[in-house]
């Protein structure tokens, strides 16, 4: 289906504008002291609410040297750890090797994980981190996954529950890549790859209890079920990120434009773009010890007369990042908004107590996406996190659908982006 409303520029700047006027303590993020402490070294944690625990002070502290996510990985053994996409499971684990040859100029870097859900993925990269006095990032990779039961519910912002099923997804991406830094927190980045025809199968693994997508579902409420192309892909993302620890942000703020294009190569009509807007701030309101947090994101698809974009590459909603009251993957469809605020204390030292709610919609066409309709959903979570990253968040969701517990090891903002680099373009992940 044709997109009748290409994205308009005030469709590309809402997003950024929501989370600017939600905003109103951003003074209080740019007034944060710097740190005194030399380069390299971690600012310590705000002393929470509440005594800390002596027994998780260490524990918490021992995790520092692992997981600081603000400096370069060393050579060596490594662990991939809790990095796999939504519905993988709260946790997904495996054993990874880098090693800088070329006298410090190149990295090589392997990995394998397996998640809780018995996913499973294995990539490896050559990259060139330095090039031209450090303004530009050179790299390849290739990676393969086999996802066993990803969530699909049908298409539109009124998909029922009751049509929950799911699919069994593997496919291959072979790809280049590129990042120049024009500052330390502005960047340009794109990548090229081909993904060899993806193969959609009956979903498997541990506790299957929902139908499959390709028996409940047609060609017509899930495009693309039937016949499964190669693309050829490519897209162009401008950054500004001014956040102080990405793993663990509490002052800052993230923005982010992208562009892609998906060609198919084989059926002739699955080709589409893609445009992406996408914001988050963090402000401390009077101490460090409290902190909001907003998140808004927009996707548009735009195709050609005759051409429809893949299920499996709509965007989507629902799950640990964004609607945390409903099911993962719970809506599809051309278009896609959420928005997200929370409010977090530091309770401890190395915990924070949050609330949350969140919003947002799928629509045909970009011109659905609007504040009518809105799926909506609220609740309470803890972080557990050393001063660089999170370790640990644990979110208790709650919509006109009930409830959801999510366990995580990563920020809720953050979509999953595996340690070892970039991650998979296929299926679309909320």
């Amino acid at each position: 289906m044709k997109n009748d409303h290409p994205p308009s520029l005030k469709h590309a700047l809402l997003t950024l504008s929501i989370v600017m006027l939600l905003a109103p303590g951003l003074a209080f993020a740019q007034a944060t002291k710097p740190s005194n402490l030399p380069p390299g070294w971690v600012p310590p944690t705000p002393v929470g609410l509440v005594a800390e625990p002596e027994l998780l002070r260490k524990l918490v502290n021992a995790s520092d040297a692992s997981t600081s996510g603000d400096g370069e990985a060393k050579d060596g053994p490594y662990a991939e750890l809790g990095n796999m996409i939504t519905g993988a499971g709260w946790i997904s684990a495996g054993p990874g090797y880098r090693q800088h040859v070329l006298d410090g100029r190149a990295l090589v870097d392997v990995s394998a994980a397996v998640s809780w859900n018995l996913y499973r993925t294995v990539q490896g990269r050559f990259e060139l981190p330095h090039v031209a006095h450090d303004r530009l990032l050179l790299g390849a990779q290739a990676m393969y996954q086999d996802l066993l039961q990803v969530e699909y519910f049908g298409l539109g912002n009124d998909s029922l529950r009751a049509d929950q099923s799911g699919y069994r997804l593997n496919n291959i991406d072979v790809l280049g890549y590129a990042t120049v830094r024009a500052t330390s927190w502005l960047s340009v980045s794109g990548r090229f790859g081909w993904v060899p025809q993806p193969d959609l199968s009956t979903p498997t693994g541990p506790k299957v209890r929902v139908p499959s997508t390709i028996d409940l579902f047609s060609d017509i409420s899930a495009p693309g079920i039937r016949t499964q192309p190669s693309f050829l892909h490519g897209d162009v993302s401008v950054e500004a990120d001014r956040r102080n620890h990405p793993g663990h942000p509490t002052s800052g703020g993230r923005y982010r434009a992208t562009v892609a294009l998906y060609s198919d190569r084989d059926a002739g009509r699955y080709s589409f773009r893609r445009y992406e807007v996408e914001a988050s701030q963090f402000v401390p309101l009077f101490t460090e010890k409290w902190v909001a947090a907003f998140h808004g994101w927009e996707v548009f698809s735009d195709t050609s007369s005759g051409d429809v974009v893949p299920f499996y590459l709509m965007p989507s909603l629902g799950g640990k990042n964004t609607l945390r009251g409903y099911d993962d993957y719970r809506f599809h469809d051309n278009n896609m908004q959420a928005f997200s605020a929370e409010s977090r204390w530091a309770l401890f030292a190395h915990v924070d107590a949050a609330v949350f709610a969140d919003a947002g919609k799928v629509g045909p066409r970009a011109g659905d996406l609007d504040f009518t309709h809105l799926k909506k959903s609220y609740g309470a979570g803890l972080r557990v996190h050393n001063a660089t990253s999170t370790l640990l968040r644990a979110d208790v969701g709650h919509s006109v659908e009930g409830w959801r517990l999510y366990i995580k090891v990563s920020d809720p903002f953050k979509r999953s982006t595996p340690a070892s680099g970039r991650s998979a373009v296929i299926p679309f992940v909320p």
